[in-house]
């Protein structure tokens, strides 16, 4: 009898492997295009061309942010200031001639009045206007009696400050404010000379050239000057590279947790605890070494806060790293591995688009900068670096209430997921 049942088991075991053989694709033997492939090959060609397709919404939806910002710089001009203690014939030819340009110029120049000399720069330096154009007191005495030590550039001071927007200096501010200033010597000078006796031109030809050929002249003020060149990677491009790192921070940990398997073992309550502490705990750590790359490459923090100014970089870096990672912590898990990376183009094109030169010139729908991470983190460094305007509380406060609002979003987007998966496991 066990013959007989051996038998009849030895065809059904048989019958058995003849149907896993059959059901069960052989791996690495198929062409692309072969028909026994035609499902993988319908389902592949439905992803591509879906993720081709949210590349080219990328393209028209997110990248126009950038090219937006680019596109009409500048869309506004940025006010100016002109201020005449002269009352002279100088002062009013200053005055007068910038005023009169500010229709077509890129500065909206405005007469300032009931400001002492040594006030200027000050203001200026506190971000009261871009830019101010002194004509001194005395300039058109000085002209008139002038003589062999008569210095032109005495009569107008320019002060602007660099640091502030460097790329806005160097395009817009002492370009459009030098040639605006050039052309108004230059009326001057021809007007002057025309209305001389022959006489006067004689003598002042002997006695002061510079007079006549250069009657008024400016000294450009740079009161902070942009004359660190590391910094042009701290302000701008390392920025994303800050944003960069915090998002491999979270893609570490999502990974850690899955293989480890803390992602399906751990409560809710106990997961979000993980990911918070994981994400403070590393960015502590990587935002300290990432300003210490800036140190090897000899920053000197110590303009505006002494030696204290390092330390208030690695919490600007350190919060600045927070307000940006939080937020990639918190949508990686309602938009998934999968679709993230969208949201971080958008993050990333965002932040830059209204760094590159002040949200001024922009058109006005970039004033959403003003609360953006990079624009904040951006203005800090300023501060640290170059001693421009001190305005370290609201950058900081604006950085620590985008990690607030992702500390919200972050559990409740953990509890939503938490709740799709039970309801799979469930079902």
């Amino acid at each position: 009898m066990s013959r007989n049942s051996s038998n009849h088991t030895l065809p059904l075991q048989e019958e058995k492997k003849d149907a896993d053989t059959t059901t069960s694709p052989v791996l690495f033997d198929s062409q692309f295009l072969d028909p026994s492939v035609g499902k993988e090959r319908a389902i592949f060609m439905k992803v591509l061309f879906g993720g081709c397709m949210g590349m080219i919404l990328v393209i028209f939806c997110i990248f126009s942010i950038y090219w937006g910002a680019l596109w009409k710089v500048p869309d506004h001009q940025l006010p100016g200031w002109v201020i005449d203690f002269d009352g002279g014939a100088i002062g009013s030819a200053v005055s007068q001639g910038l005023l009169g340009s500010a229709a077509q110029s890129k500065i909206a120049w405005q007469t300032v009045t009931g400001l002492d000399a040594s006030e200027v720069p000050v203001l200026i330096r506190e971000q009261k206007a871009w830019v101010a154009v002194v004509i001194n007191a005395g300039a058109s005495d000085n002209l008139q009696n002038a003589d062999s030590n008569y210095d032109p550039t005495s009569a107008v001071s320019l002060y602007g400050v660099e640091a502030r927007s460097e790329n806005a200096f160097r395009s817009i501010i002492r370009p459009v404010s030098e040639a605006t200033l050039q052309s108004i010597y230059d009326n001057f000078a021809r007007q002057r000379v025309a209305n001389m006796s022959s006489s006067t031109l004689g003598s002042l030809a002997s006695s002061s050239p510079q007079s006549l050929t250069k009657p008024v002249a400016h000294t450009l003020f740079n009161l902070a000057p942009f004359d660190v060149p590391v910094a042009s990677a701290i302000t701008f491009v390392g920025l994303i590279y800050l944003l960069i790192l915090s998002f491999f921070i979270v893609m570490v940990g999502l990974s850690a947790r899955e293989v480890s398997g803390l992602e399906r073992r751990l409560t809710t309550r106990s997961l979000i605890t993980v990911r918070l502490i994981t994400v403070f705990a590393a960015y502590f750590i990587i935002s300290l070494m990432y300003s210490l790359l800036s140190l090897a490459f000899q920053v000197d923090f110590s303009r505006k806060f002494g030696h204290s100014g390092f330390l208030v970089f690695w919490m600007v870096n350190y919060v600045g790293m927070l307000s940006v990672g939080l937020a990639l912590e918190a949508m990686i898990t309602l938009l998934t591995v999968r679709f993230v990376p969208f949201f971080m183009i958008l993050w990333i094109i965002s932040n830059v688009s209204v760094c590159f030169m002040p949200i001024e010139v922009l058109p006005h729908i970039y004033r959403y900068g003003y609360a953006m991470p990079f624009y904040n983190v951006s203005g800090a460094v300023r501060t640290i670096l170059f001693g421009t305007k001190n305005e370290l509380g609201m950058h900081f406060g604006i950085l620590i209430a985008w990690a607030c609002v992702s500390l919200i979003t972050l559990p409740l987007f953990q509890w939503y997921r938490r709740r799709i998966l039970h309801k799979a496991d469930e079902d």
